[in-house]
């Protein structure tokens, strides 16, 4: 059995815990102007009902976010309209969105299937970091894909 690597420094270690508390943080409020983003990219109107049945939640805690949102100047609600976002609400969602691409990519590269990429990117595009997506960008550039298929070929019973 291998033995697990040594504990790194404390600084190295304690950053590890403090992004992912940051990120933790910004979980929801970015779930939601991606999800808005989603909504009105696709002609649709992003109403609170429709963020409610998506996300799985009840209309109240929607109701609840919506207000934190719209404090943090993300989105707007136009009576009778529905959600929109601001300009800071839109780059939001646009880094999430191109984050969730580059993880959902890789996901598939590795021979992930498309509903569990889909599925997993949407949790982990929130925890990567920078330095992780450019590894993948360089990975798929590489061809990761086909490496994979040779991989699992390799190790395929003969």
């Amino acid at each position: 059995m291998e033995r697990p690597a040594p504990l790194p420094d404390t600084e190295t270690h304690s950053e590890g815990f403090r992004a992912n508390r940051a990120a933790r943080q910004t979980v929801l409020h970015e779930d939601y102007v991606e999800l808005i983003a989603d909504l009105l990219d696709e002609g649709q109107e992003a109403r609170q009902v429709d963020l409610a049945e998506r996300l799985g939640v009840s209309q109240p805690t929607v109701a609840k976010m919506l207000v934190r949102l719209g404090q943090e100047g993300l989105v707007v609600r136009k009576p009778y309209r529905g959600i929109f976002l601001t300009p800071a609400g839109r780059e939001m969602a646009d880094k999430v969105k191109a984050r969730h691409r580059v993880v959902e990519t890789f996901l598939l590269a590795l021979g992930v299937s498309p509903d569990n990429a889909r599925i997993d990117a949407e949790g982990l595009e929130h925890y990567v970091g920078t330095e992780t997506l450019e590894a993948f960008r360089i990975a798929m550039r590489a061809d990761i894909s086909n490496f994979m298929k040779k991989a699992r070929n390799n190790d395929s019973p003969a």
